[in-house]
């Protein structure tokens, strides 16, 4: 089932891509029309994944009164919000060179939110106002994640390499944070649940916050290129 699903949002990916059929004068930018054309398929993935996250995460954690849930679907919501901006920042070319600037800060923008979205529950789950529940859809979703995340984060940072885009880093940056979220909440849910040790998943959260906060700086300074 959730191959066929991943199926649909592939093919519906493409569909998106060919909608948008990039042609750009070689003064706007040195990357290959084929090489934009990927960022808008990959982005159109983005789209449809971090849609399907989004709703699936916070109904589980609505279920599940998981604040580890919480955090990564608010972590998706910054994350489907960032994508549709460098989407918007590719799918003309009248739009690149002047939306540049205006992308990288947002997207900038966008990973402080994520960070102080991310003390925010985790101040919570270690002051006991919140105790989870168990969730078998949210480990699924959280497994899924952890595949599929850094992949795209992957294939955003060459792209952004070769666009020189400082907006599809920091969409990069937002994507393999988004990978290590699901990773530390499923280590988290499981901990919780077997060992009942309920400080470990926020405390490794919140580890992440340089990481978050460094990229979000370099987005907002306009830094095009991955370190």
């Amino acid at each position: 089932m959730i191959n066929k699903a991943l199926l649909v949002a592939q093919a519906s990916a493409y569909a998106i891509a060919a909608a948008h059929n990039i042609n750009v004068p070689a003064e706007e930018n040195t990357a290959s029309p084929e090489v934009l054309q990927r960022v808008i398929w990959i982005q159109s993935l983005t789209l449809i994944w971090m849609s399907i996250e989004v709703v699936v995460s916070l109904g589980a954690a609505w279920m599940a009164r998981s604040p580890a849930l919480l955090a990564f679907g608010g972590d998706s919501a910054v994350e489907l919000l960032s994508a549709a901006v460098v989407f918007w920042r590719f799918s003309s070319p009248s739009r690149r060179e002047l939306g540049e600037e205006r992308a990288g800060r947002i997207a900038g923008g966008l990973l402080f939110v994520l960070a102080a979205f991310v003390v925010l529950t985790s101040v919570l789950t270690l002051s006991g106002h919140v105790a989870a529940r168990p969730s078998p859809t949210g480990i699924a979703l959280l497994a899924l994640a952890a595949m599929i995340m850094p992949w795209l984060a992957a294939q955003k940072r060459q792209l952004s390499t070769a666009t020189g885009s400082a907006a599809l880093r920091a969409d990069a940056a937002e994507s393999a944070v988004c990978g290590y979220l699901a990773l530390i909440a499923l280590a988290g849910l499981v901990v919780s649940e077997v060992w009942m040790v309920s400080w470990a998943d926020p405390v490794a959260a919140l580890a992440l916050l340089p990481l978050i906060v460094r990229e979000g700086w370099e987005a907002w300074k306009g830094k095009p290129c991955c370190h």
